[in-house]
């Protein structure tokens, strides 16, 4: 490694044409890249069917009408946005909801109904045991608890297998030229020191990336569009930390390989409800630990005391405590309209954002706060709960304004940044004007101007981007962004349960707003809120937060084989229509 640096090093310095004419290819080839690397995974995303699976049913007794469960979370209740409707007046709006582990294992919980709920002819107290066979009587309604038809579960399977994911391997060698050209222009953009830690790290990354899709697709698994796209922003990341301080990219590598274990290890929390049920308190305790440890142990820095040094290494306690928030704001269906739950909830969301105010980290307090919105619509349904909670939130927040002089000060020079250049617009003048200069091309990895202002890598990276990227690509990691949460969305309604559902809404929401205040506050649409671009900003809290939140939307992808989080028992389901298949033209065949 360290002779074929120096080759680099030779070669580049008595070349200078090569480094001029090499920077205008670079300047050509990264839209171009871009775009085909990133077209084929927005396209498998956006087809992605929406069969949903049927894991039982309950069919009414008196009549042949069968009520299929599609969330292993399900309500049942007279309200039409019930998963089964039993249109009744001896039935509840929200009468029950019918519980399932993925392993064949349910529970009905009663929601303190007048008429009452029962299994068997035995009443549930808050909670019982149901099985294959049982009668379940709503109010006056008789039902049986019927096992799926073999045949259903393959047809919507079938259904679910029509449109397969798009292999990875061409964006993957796509990928790798990109990471070349990055790689190559950073060493003509830097000193020579920087040449043998420049290539050194780029060749760990694409080796880990490699390494990655390889060891997961031998392990059956097939849907990597999410990777991809994860892949190719934190390409950006390294070449945007290179361009402002190389000195920093070991330690920015690092975070990546740290980001994916901690993916995994959520993914395999995620496995099993019955554990996330067991866990999911102590998620919001261990998030309150980290917020009392950043107020007691903090250290002032960009204008908060959210940072915690230990040694050369620092890190922002409030970036791992999004992730147990996620965890345990997802809360299960069986607890969704006890208001003690909701209680709780709402008083750890309160003592999360002002611990985050008194750290004086009020962009990260807008973050929780509007992801908590997410959560309590998604639980609740309730529009005039969340209308009185943003009303709530707009009167503390005019009462920090009065007490923090200096927040005002920097709203006051919102929408005037070039009216106070030197002053409290500084860096969003110097941004913009960074951003004009780029251009569509851009300047080239490591030529502009801009890293020379303080948080250009972090909190203005979004007009790095522009500046030596160019506009273009920089809006296609803005469309990286938005495939995320669309993805998300689109696959909402067909995810096996209900945490699996709220919890890739809120992780996308935090990733989508985070995005926003990033690309507005540089552009000067919002006031500057030192928010960090997911995956892109510079900042190892930052790289485990971004691969912490793409664990929730694997979970919610349920193609057979795309997502770690099902991977076996997608597996089973997909051999077994395999052998159905040949089966069935075993008989045509013999026909």
């Amino acid at each position: 490694m360290h002779a074929l640096t120096e080759a680099i090093k030779h070669f580049l310095d008595s070349s200078p044409q090569f480094a001029e004419s090499f920077t205008m290819i670079v300047r050509i080839a990264l839209p171009i890249l871009s775009l085909v690397i990133l077209s084929g995974a927005f396209f498998s995303l956006f087809t992605i069917p929406r069969g949903k699976e049927i894991f039982a049913k309950l069919r009414l007794t008196d009549r042949d009408i069968e009520f299929p469960i599609h969330h292993l979370e399900s309500l049942v209740g007279r309200s039409g946005s019930s998963d089964i409707v039993l249109n009744d007046r001896s039935v509840d709006r929200i009468h029950a909801t019918i519980q399932g582990n993925g392993n064949g294992d349910w529970t009905i919980y009663d929601i303190d109904t007048k008429m009452g709920t029962f299994v068997n002819g035995e009443e549930v107290i808050d909670s019982s045991p149901l099985h294959y066979g049982d009668t379940v009587t709503f109010g006056h309604i008789d039902t049986e608890f019927c096992e799926v038809n073999p045949d259903e579960e393959t047809a919507v399977l079938r259904q679910r297998s029509v449109v397969r994911p798009i292999p990875p391997w061409t964006a993957l060698l796509l990928l790798t030229v990109l990471q070349l050209l990055l790689c190559v222009q950073l060493c003509i953009a830097k000193n020579a020191d920087a040449t043998f830690t420049i290539v050194s790290v780029f060749s760990l990354y694409t080796l880990l990336m490699w390494t990655y899709f390889t060891v997961l697709r031998l392990f059956g698994v097939t849907g990597f569009e999410l990777e991809i796209i994860a892949f190719y922003l934190t390409s950006i990341c390294l070449s945007v930390t290179t361009s402002c301080n190389w000195t920093l990219l070991p330690k920015q590598l690092l975070s990546v390989p740290l980001g994916i274990i901690l993916m995994f290890v959520i993914g395999r929390l995620l496995r099993n409800l019955d554990r996330i049920r067991r866990i999911r308190w102590i998620m919001a305790m261990i998030a309150l630990g980290l917020m009392a440890s950043a107020l007691l142990l903090g250290s002032l820095k960009y204008g908060a005391t959210n940072w915690i040094h230990i040694g050369r290494f620092s890190f922002q306690p409030s970036e791992l405590a999004k992730l147990c928030y996620v965890f345990a704001g997802s809360a299960t269906l069986d607890r969704l309209f006890r208001r003690r739950n909701l209680g709780l909830f709402l008083v750890l969301s309160f003592l999360l954002i002002v611990s985050l105010a008194l750290m004086n980290d009020f962009g990260t307090a807008a973050v929780f706060f509007v992801t908590f919105l997410t959560i309590s619509f998604l639980r609740s349904g309730d529009f005039a709960t969340l209308l009185l909670m943003l009303g709530g939130a707009v009167s503390a927040g005019t009462l920090v304004l009065v007490a923090k002089p200096y927040i005002w000060a920097r709203f006051s020079t919102w929408r005037h940044a070039m009216e106070y250049a030197s002053t409290g617009g500084y860096q969003q003048a110097r941004t913009m004007t960074a951003i004009a200069s780029g251009g569509l091309l851009g300047a080239g990895p490591g030529e502009g101007f801009l890293k020379r202002v303080a948080a250009s890598d972090t909190d203005l990276v979004f007009g790095m981007m522009c500046e030596e990227l160019g506009l273009i690509t920089a809006i296609f990691a803005v469309l990286c962004i938005i495939a995320l949460s669309a993805f998300a969305i689109r696959t909402a309604m067909s995810c096996r349960s209900s945490f699996y559902m709220i919890a890739a809404c809120s992780a996308t929401t935090m990733l989508i707003f985070q995005t926003a205040l990033n690309v507005f506050g540089c552009t000067d649409l919002l006031p500057l809120t030192g928010v960090t671009f997911p995956f892109v900003s510079n900042g190892g809290s930052s790289m485990l937060l971004s691969w912490g939140l793409l664990a929730f939307l694997k979970a919610a992808d349920t193609r057979p084989g795309a997502s770690f989080v099902y991977r076996r028992a997608f597996l089973d389901q997909s051999l077994r229509l395999e052998e159905s298949e040949e089966d069935f033209e075993e008989e045509g065949d013999d026909e």
